[in-house]
């Protein structure tokens, strides 16, 4: 979408640029008003401040428990879910929102809620306020996420957006590869206030970079006044869109198991496996593999096509989560079985998180924000959920864990077969079809 700034330092919206793909269909492209590696950047990084957020955590989750008295070793697990309940719930309130003011004022404003909070977190006495924060946190980073995507959503649709999305994931996933050890050095030189000291700089670096760089995408006559009827609409649409629907809850399905990984994550490979300060390298060659696959996944998606790749992934995720489920079943659990199986899961979601948001945000251009607003909220609040359940399963074995890929994984194949109305692996993308 090119841009031309006006002396009240708005922007004015150029005409798409019409391509149609390989197999016949349409696609968008609009120029962004920035070079396209700097828009992938900071769009990426937006994204990654949520990841942040809970993966430099996890080595500090025993000396936040010690410093705060959190006597069941599982309730550690609630400083990652008020952030993800925060940032899941959060979303779904801020679509009208941007869908109205615009992109850039809700990013902004969600940036420094972020930095904002972790201040908050920073100073926290007790258990109860550091929960606040991470709450408030979320919220803040829910509010740009939204925004971030309907950016994506205003520029790009088809298998283009897809391609977007896969190159966000691929910086995105960058981001838990270092975060951990980034969280163990801190730890080595600092008290675990220092990882929220982080967080601040980090939000406010977002801040400044998207304040100064990122235009609005949004031109005035595209925006959605906030009519009760009309935001009731919205959020109808979203939710009766079947293909939409169908590909969101496929992804919260997705999630639950990513997020009950994340939440089990330093209990197995320092509790079970005894890995001790190893434990941020392990979680970085896992991170690693998830980045190479949506790497692989950004070049492969426009000749391939999102529902081939994400459906084939999909079925390989549950398969392999089926492996882990039984290795202790069968007395085989030993750290090498782990580390591969649950790479490989890994790697399969790669393939599914950028292709599902993009199949689930594809017929809801008129809405993006909402859309987005509550493909978020539905995802990463449902996932948050679905990972708590078999967190609190924990019980000093891998079983809960396989058990979350294994279940998740087929209900999110009865979600797509749902969306395709029984279909599976064909290569149609409907850009534009409310079905």
């Amino acid at each position: 979408m090119k841009h031309t700034s006006d002396s009240t330092g708005s922007f004015a919206e150029a005409p798409a640029d019409r391509r149609a793909t390989s197999d016949g269909y349409s696609e968008t492209v609009r120029d962004p008003g920035i070079p396209f590696a700097e828009f992938v950047t900071i769009i990426a990084m937006i994204m990654a401040l949520n990841a942040m957020a809970i993966d430099v955590m996890l080595p500090a989750l025993p000396a936040i428990g010690d410093a705060l008295e959190i006597v069941e070793e599982n309730n550690r697990q609630l400083i990652l879910l008020s952030y993800l309940i925060g940032f899941g719930g959060g979303q779904l309130f801020f679509g009208p929102i941007t869908d109205a003011m615009g992109r850039r004022k809700v990013m902004t404003g969600g940036l420094a809620l972020y930095s904002l909070a972790s201040v908050a977190a920073v100073f926290a006495a007790d258990l109860d306020q550091l929960l606040i924060a991470r709450i408030l946190q979320g919220v803040g980073c829910a509010a740009a996420r939204v925004a971030a995507l309907s950016v994506v959503r205003d520029c790009y649709t088809g298998r283009r957006m897809g391609k977007v999305m896969s190159l966000v994931m691929m910086v995105f996933m960058a981001v838990p590869v270092i975060a951990p050890s980034i969280g163990q050095a801190v730890l080595i030189f600092a008290g675990w206030p220092w990882i929220f000291t982080l967080l601040l700089l980090s939000g406010v670096a977002m801040l400044v970079w998207t304040a100064v760089r990122l235009p609005e995408t949004l031109a005035p006559q595209n925006r959605r006044p906030m009519v009760l009827s009309k935001i009731i609409g919205a959020y109808k649409m979203a939710l009766t869109t079947r293909v939409s629907l169908g590909y969101t809850v496929g992804t919260a399905f997705i999630f639950g198991g990513l997020f009950a990984f994340l939440a089990m994550s330093q209990q197995i490979f320092v509790d079970v496996f005894g890995l001790g300060t190893l434990f941020p390298v392990v979680f970085a060659a896992i991170a690693i593999a998830m980045a190479a696959s949506s790497f692989t996944n950004a070049q492969l998606v426009e000749a391939i096509g999102m529902r081939r790749l994400s459906h084939g992934a999909t079925v390989l995720y549950t398969g392999l989560g089926f492996l882990l489920l039984l290795m202790p079943l069968l007395g085989l659990e030993n750290f090498w079985t782990f580390m591969i199986l649950t790479s490989l899961v890994m790697m399969s979601f790669g393939f599914m998180g950028a292709n599902f948001n993009a199949m689930a945000m594809e017929p809801l251009g008129a809405i993006a924000g909402t859309a987005s607003s509550v493909i978020g909220t539905i995802s990463t609040l449902g996932g948050a959920i679905l990972g708590y359940i078999m967190g609190q399963l924990f019980d000093g074995t891998t079983l809960p864990l396989g058990l979350a890929f294994t279940v998740y994984g087929l209900c999110a194949i009865g979600c797509i077969l749902y969306a395709e109305r029984g279909r599976m692996f064909h290569a149609l993308e409907r850009a534009g079809s409310p079905e």
